[in-house]
This record gives C-alpha cells, structure tokens and sequence, in this order.
C-alpha cells in the first residue's frame, strides 16, 4: 500500500488556510519561553527544598569561616609562620570567678591581640590559664606556660615562631611587622651574654657554649631577670629539649618551694649551668617587647631601659605585677586609650 503525500497549501488560490496572511514571517525561536520555564522550575525546587539549602548555606559559612570542630573545612590548613599564645581565662577568673575589670580587661587584651594578628596573618591560640591540677601529688599553676607552648607547638607544626603573652600586655603599634621587625634578622638584634646586662648575678661565661648557633629562643630581662610576660621561641629539636628539661617534675619537685617565680626561675637555673642553652638563647632590650607602666620595677623607677615611652612609640606594654598592689584595669585603660589615639589619623573625623 502505497502513502499519499500531503502538502500544506501555499495560497488561498488552493482552497484551504484561507485565513493565513501572506506577509506573516516565521521568526527565529528565541528561549524566552524556555528561561521562563527554567526559572519557574528553579523556583518551585528552592521552595520544595529551602530548608536543605539554609542549612548547606550555613554549613558552608561555618566550613569557610570558623574552625569549629566535627566539620570539614574548606580554608587554607597552611600553618603561619608565627602563632600569638594569649593567656586568659575565658571560661572564670584565676580561681573560677571573676569581677567586672577582670571581664574588661580580659576583653581588651584579646581584641587587641586579635586585631594585631589579623592585620599581619599571624594566628592566635588563646589558651586557658584558670588553676588546675595538672597531677594529684602536686599544684603547678605558674608552669603552665612550658605545657601551654609544647600543646600550641603540636597544633601547628609547621608554624617557625610562637610568640607569648601574657593577658596583661597591650600591643600599642599595630604597624609594627614581627618579621621585619625582628625574626628576619633576629641574630644581629640580639645579643648572647648577660655582660652587659646582668640584673641577678648570672655566672658569665659555662663550658660548651657555642653562640654561632642561631637563636631559638628570645627573651628580655628586667630588673629581676629573665621577663616571661612576652617572648619568643622558635619550633625546632632544640626548643621541644628546651621544653622538655624546663618542664621536668624532677626539676620542679626539688625546687619549687625555693623558687619564688617558678618557671622563670627555673629557666634562669637551666641557662646558668647549660652551656646547650646559652648556645641558642638571644636577649633583646626588655622595650623591644614588654615595655613597663609606671610601678613596675619601682626601686629602678629612673632607669628609662624599663619604661613605656610614648615619644618612642614602644611595641608592647607590659602591666607586669599589676595584681600585686596596683590597679590593672586602670592601667590597661589607659594604654588601649592611648594606642587607640596613636592609630587615629588626622584626615578621620568619626
């Protein structure tokens, strides 16, 4: 059987579609119906399935933003070179309660770290300091830095430098870059003796002391030797022994009634009888870092070695001792009030 053809008619001369104009012109499909179809199709899945998108959304933010725990995480896990370690207690105060000052100046002293490392990429470990039993036989409250740097080391492997803070330092020039301003030339701004500088008497000169080595630990003295409320160490085999020896419970056991400043007693031993320590340690001028407020180091009171200076703009202050009979919140008051108008500029009005 063979299939008729069929053809549509061309003019109303052929008897049908009489009512087809002849100027009509077929035009090229455009996809206007299409998107619209597209974008209803979207919308009716974005309300079937909004809750599930708020929530991959939120997940997203956290991933990206946060460190929260029990999250993949999508930033950079890329070390930086150097970590902060602040101490506080953000969970109470030193012996789990805490006063109004206590909160403020807590506040202070992170918003400032905060804002320091974020404006030059440094991490930030905030780190617990409230007392704590570490062993049932023993209280070792004033050691903790030593087990606080070895934790924050382990956390961040590939990080070179670990600054220490304590929760009563300000830094008051946030300009200041840690690298250039220290750690990329750290052996020609250090110096290796206490010569020259030797405020409790330590013995000069130890057998097997080799100061061509570098630098892995950095620290200032005061009027009462070694200062711990702002240093530096550097990750490498030679701290992690450092951390190792200062940390001993032998060490401890057998002298910490003797000891008045604890771990920084027991670090200044440690540099006085090994020569493997001098051999790494460097000294910087304590208003390098850890510049003093008026009261600290009172029987040194006209020595400007010690004391913040504004006309020099010093790094860092350090309310050191100010829980012993001075006011701490007054002075931290102050000097966030002063290095918040240092970083005002003439051409801001608000």
């Amino acid at each position: 059987m063979s299939r008729q053809r069929f053809q549509l008619p061309l003019s109303k001369e052929e008897g049908l579609c009489s009512d087809l104009d002849p100027s009509f012109e077929f035009k090229p499909y455009n996809g206007e119906n299409s998107y619209n179809n597209t974008i209803r199709w979207l919308s009716s899945k974005i309300h079937k399935y909004k809750k599930l998108l708020i929530l991959l959304v939120f997940l997203l933010l956290v991933s990206t933003f946060t460190s929260a725990p029990l999250v993949p995480h999508f930033h950079s896990n890329k070390d930086p070179r150097v970590v902060i370690i602040l101490a506080a207690n953000e969970g109470g105060g030193v012996q789990k309660w805490k006063g109004p000052q206590e909160w403020s100046v807590e506040r202070s002293s992170i918003a400032n770290k905060k804002k320091y490392a974020s404006k030059h990429g440094y991490g930030l470990a905030i780190k617990d300091l409230t007392l704590k039993r570490r062993y049932s036989h023993e209280w070792r409250e004033g050691w903790q830095k030593v087990d606080i740097l070895k934790q924050t080391m382990r956390q961040h492997p590939n990080t070179e430098w670990f600054w220490w803070l304590d929760l009563h330092t300000l830094i008051m020039d946030m300009d200041v870059d840690l690298e250039e301003y220290l750690l990329n030339s750290v052996g020609s701004k250090s110096y290796r003796s206490v010569t020259s500088f030797n405020p409790i008497g330590i013995e000069n000169h130890v057998p097997y002391t080799d100061t061509s080595q570098p630098v892995d630990l950095i620290v200032a003295q005061d009027c009462g030797g070694f200062n711990l409320g702002s240093f530096f160490v550097r990750q490498s085999e030679w701290t992690e022994a450092l951390l190792d020896a200062w940390w001993d419970p032998a060490l401890y056991e057998q002298m910490h009634m003797a000891w008045e400043h604890k771990e920084q007693d027991a670090l200044e031993t440690l540099y006085d009888h090994q020569g493997w320590i001098r051999s790494r340690t460097g000294f910087i001028p304590l208003r390098s870092i850890n510049a003093f407020p008026p009261g600290a180091c009172s029987d040194q009171a006209d020595n400007p070695k010690f004391f913040y200076r504004e006309s020099d703009r010093d790094f860092v202050v350090n309310m050191a001792g100010c829980e012993y009979g001075r006011d701490c919140w007054n002075e931290m008051e102050y000097y966030r009030k002063l290095a918040k108008r240092h970083e005002e500029r003439w051409w801001k009005f608000w």
